[in-house]
């Protein structure tokens, strides 16, 4: 089954409308979202509703930390523009949109055709409620320690990477290449964190998905060009933050 992973798309309906829509062209047959569906951006509700629709067809949509500050209220170590924007974006949720959001498991297990057990979470998988950071070996290590998956996919980053570990080794780091499938050896268990659909903090402002044959065991991170003026032109309409508008450009 080729499954199509998006993560921190963050209300920019843009990013979120190019990746889904390159992602069926190319064949994906089923969607898992891995959280952050809003924050930052001007269109949560759409997104929320669009996503909401997808699970009800039988997509995987996972808690981020903008998705539950978004139900309970931001959260201390949120910045000031991350709190402005989650306290606006939780005005314009209806109850609807906001019960689908704490409804959100925080990780979720399946098994694929091949019989390879694949993880989802947001951020760490050693704390799944806790949305640590995965940057680098140290916290890659301790996140596949937490699991015994072939593959674990993650977000919360915005910035695409690869890891793999063989019994009785650190894991080691892999710069993935955009639009080129990487094949993931069964003798070795992997790690991928995934970069943003709709906020990119890697330099490149092109939106960010992935794709995953879980039958073929092979992993493809996507970039997709999208309208970012638009994206831009809505968020400085909205009031938010000027620098949230700014960044979609730089990919920063």
């Amino acid at each position: 089954m080729l499954i199509a992973l998006l993560t921190d798309i963050h209300g920019n309906r843009e990013a979120f409308d190019a990746c889904r829509l390159e992602a069926r062209r190319l064949g994906a047959e089923k969607f898992v979202y891995l959280g952050d569906l809003v924050g930052y951006g001007a269109e949560p509700s759409y997104i929320v509703d669009c996503v909401a629709e997808d699970v009800a067809r039988g997509a995987i949509s996972l808690m981020g930390n903008h998705d539950l500050a978004a139900v309970e209220g931001p959260s201390d170590y949120m910045n000031d523009a991350a709190r402005s924007a989650i306290e606006w974006t939780a005005r314009r949720l209806d109850k609807a949109q906001k019960d689908f959001l704490a409804a959100m498991p925080y990780m979720a297990t399946t098994v694929g055709e091949s019989g390879a057990e694949t993880f989802y979470v947001h951020g760490d998988a050693s704390a799944p409620e806790r949305f640590i950071y995965v940057t680098g070996i140290d916290t890659a290590e301790r996140s596949l320690n937490a699991v015994n998956a072939h593959v674990t996919f993650c977000g919360h980053v915005h910035r695409p990477q690869l890891y793999h570990v063989t019994p009785g080794k650190a894991p080691i780091f892999f710069a993935p290449t955009a639009n080129l499938p990487t094949p993931l050896a069964r003798s070795r268990r992997w790690l991928a964190v995934l970069g943003s659909v709709g906020q990119p903090r890697d330099g490149n402002p092109l939106a960010s998905f992935a794709l995953y044959d879980d039958l073929r065991g092979t992993l493809n991170f996507i970039r997709v060009n999208y309208d970012v003026n638009d994206a831009a032109r809505k968020i400085f309409a909205a009031g938010l933050p000027e620098f949230l508008a700014e960044r979609l450009f730089l990919g920063w």
